[in-house]
């Protein structure tokens, strides 16, 4: 009802409340209800960097539905490696999502048609990565985990040139290729991928098998697909501990490798773009913008980049985060918060500069907010 049948005293109190709900806001729940999203749906692949609880109820070692994980979200633990957001949240975000996008593990039905996170912890290009740690979705377990999703979304809206039309909308971002060194390459007492490659070759065997995962993803609709490059892992609080005489200067054997294959993952973007029909690929320079922030922190706001907030041993970085273990309590000031993953803060950064670039440097050709437009 409108405010003519109130009382004087109240007129005042109730034009607030329909001027307060027609801006959008919830006065309840305290959520601002944004305009549509600029993309229907977004669907995200990946590891640890971005899982948000796919990995809760597996036999793995890599977990983190435990504080103080999560001790900066507001769902508390969610299996988020991370204090806070990752991300992944903050480009929902900024795509205008009014919710984060939900694990694939909790996810059914009609909710399928806004998007689901199915990234995995521990989860590698190649079959085997991660193995010692368990339980985990590899990227091919990932991809058939889309394909299920797809069918059911050709179910759902009634025939597969509707399910086509839908998903050539949305948005797609795939971030693979960190374990294959961390948790293969790297790890020669559990990996032979080492001796049998060098890192050039390793990068190639690694291209190719992810073209036919990718391509996969092509034939079942994906079309708006922003491919995330591998950061510095050579710079994280674990390598720095391992491999690092003074716990400052990052490894460089290890970050050369890594842009080794960045370098042949951009080179795919031109490759698809060119001669897959609707294709619109575009790469994601993470690299470079960890390169920024740990070159130029202060200019961010951390004041220790070396270091995890919450971890044990050398660097914070020889043991992850422990259940209830005290992390620091200047979050905000810390790149990283354990030993392989980032803090809020600097994932924010991250999903700000992979939207809307900052420098040309940070994607290629386009950025994600261009890439909705397309």
């Amino acid at each position: 009802m409108g405010c003519e049948v109130v009382k004087k005293k109240m007129w005042k109190v109730c034009m607030m409340v329909l001027v307060l709900a027609a801006s959008g806001v919830n006065l309840w729940g305290g959520r601002v209800v944004q305009a549509e999203a600029e993309v229907p749906c977004y669907f995200i692949f990946g590891d640890s960097l971005v899982d948000n609880g796919n990995n809760n109820q597996l036999s793995s070692l890599a977990r983190a539905d435990y504080m103080p994980y999560g001790i900066d979200f507001d769902g508390g633990p969610t299996g988020r490696f991370c204090n806070g957001k990752t991300t992944t949240d903050v480009i929902a975000q900024l795509l205008g999502f009014d919710d984060y996008i939900p694990p694939y593990a909790t996810t059914r039905g009609q909710d399928l048609l806004k998007g689901v996170n199915f990234a995995s912890a521990a989860a590698g290009i190649r079959d085997e990565t991660g193995r010692q740690l368990g339980d985990r979705i590899t990227m091919n377990g990932q991809v058939r985990n889309y394909q299920s999703v797809a069918s059911q979304i050709v179910q759902i809206l009634g025939d597969e040139a509707s399910a086509a039309d839908h998903l050539s909308k949305c948005i797609f971002t795939v971030g693979m290729g960190s374990n294959d060194y961390l948790n293969n390459y790297f790890m020669p007492l559990y990996y032979t991928t080492s001796q049998e490659y060098t890192p050039e070759q390793y990068a190639d065997a690694l291209i190719q098998e992810y073209t036919g995962q990718l391509r996969t993803l092509y034939n079942y609709g994906a079309r708006k697909v922003a491919l995330i490059g591998v950061g510095q892992i050579g710079c994280s609080p674990n390598q720095l501990a391992q491999n690092s005489q003074n716990g400052v200067a990052c490894v460089d054997r290890i970050n050369v490798a890594n842009q080794m294959f960045n370098n042949k993952l951009k080179a795919l973007v031109d490759n698809f773009n060119s001669n897959l029909d609707g294709a619109k690929f575009t790469y994601i320079n993470a690299y470079g913008i960890f390169e920024d922030m740990l070159k130029n922190p202060s200019a961010y706001g951390f004041t220790v980049t070396n270091t995890g907030c919450c971890g044990v041993g050398r660097n914070n970085g020889q043991i992850t985060c422990l259940p209830l273990q005290t992390p620091c309590q200047n979050r905000n000031q810390y790149l990283f918060w354990d030993a392989f993953h980032p803090t809020e803060a600097a994932n924010v950064i991250v999903g700000k500069r992979s939207y809307r670039a900052q420098s040309s440097s940070d994607a290629y050709p386009v950025d994600i907010e261009r890439l909705a437009r397309l």
